[in-house]
């Protein structure tokens, strides 16, 4: 066997391509980039803030007013594809409540590893705590959201030694979402993913968030849709399950009749499910 009860890389891709789950899965890629574009026509933004020495390096900001909170937004595509700008229109939904929203970018595998992935994530999410106020948001209240492989990489913020490697708080995360996250990277070497994300096994331990729970940690909302795969299921129920045996607190949400791709889009209205979870868990009524 491969991993699990999968013996073949067919096997394996099945449960790990959302995009043979749908009939076209660049329908979603250019919903997502439209609802962006018109976002930032009606709002006003400031695209491509560095906050690091690499031209990937950069966040794109939707303020919402003085001493706002905060929702950073750590996009998906395997770790191989999409940008920050694509996903502006999570910003639409948490404005409407007076939230804040930064979106994140960071440089592809394979131009880049999975470990830089991270360490770019780690350094945008200290970057907005230390210039919050800049943009009206309040560093007391910042709340972390992420899709698929930004599920993946908001786990691993939740993993991060923010006083020992930054010089930061350890509660600078008061809330985290993860929507059809992946938190064991242990099958994607086997998968049609490999000749992109070329991971070592060192890696993949380094980098699978089931193996790196915190002792302590703020509130996490596992989310997904119905329509989902058996395996993007299983991954966020057997993290949700290592979270709270761990004595973490953690809550699930499914959501009903979505798929991998538009899962998200409830991030459009304050009223969905999906955000009116976040919403709560970031204090507002």
């Amino acid at each position: 066997m491969l991993y699990r009860d999968f013996a073949t890389q067919e096997e394996l891709d099945a449960q790990y391509d959302p995009g043979r789950t749908v009939p076209d899965p660049g329908v979603y890629a250019e919903f997502y980039a439209r609802e962006s574009e018109r976002l930032r026509l009606e709002r006003k933004h400031s695209q491509d803030v560095s906050f690091g020495p690499t031209l990937a390096e950069h966040v794109d900001l939707y303020p919402a007013g003085q001493d706002a909170p905060v929702l950073v937004f750590v996009h998906g595509g395997y770790w191989r594809a999409r940008t920050g700008r694509e996903f502006g229109f999570v910003a639409r939904g948490p404005g409407s409540r007076g939230v804040a929203s930064v979106v994140t970018n960071y440089e592809l595998c394979p131009r880049v590893t999975i470990d830089e992935i991270v360490r770019q994530t780690r350094a945008a999410l200290a970057w907005t705590y230390e210039n919050a106020r800049g943009f009206g948001g309040d560093p007391g209240r910042i709340h972390v959201a992420g899709h698929s492989a930004g599920g993946h990489l908001v786990a691993m913020l939740l993993a991060t030694d923010w006083p020992g490697d930054y010089g930061l708080p350890e509660d600078i995360i008061k809330g985290a979402t993860v929507v059809s996250g992946l938190f064991d990277l242990t099958p994607f070497p086997y998968t049609f993913l490999q000749p992109k994300l070329q991971l070592t096994w060192a890696e993949v331990r380094r980098n699978s968030p089931i193996l790196h729970l915190p002792d302590e940690a703020p509130p996490l909302l596992v989310a997904y849709g119905e329509e989902e795969t058996e395996e993007f299921k299983r991954q966020s129920e057997a993290f949700l399950g290592a979270w709270r045996a761990r004595g973490l607190c953690g809550d699930r949400l499914v959501l009903p009749g979505k798929n991998h791709y538009d899962v998200i889009d409830g991030f459009l209205d304050a009223g969905s499910p999906l955000l009116s979870e976040i919403s709560g868990r970031m204090g507002l009524k």
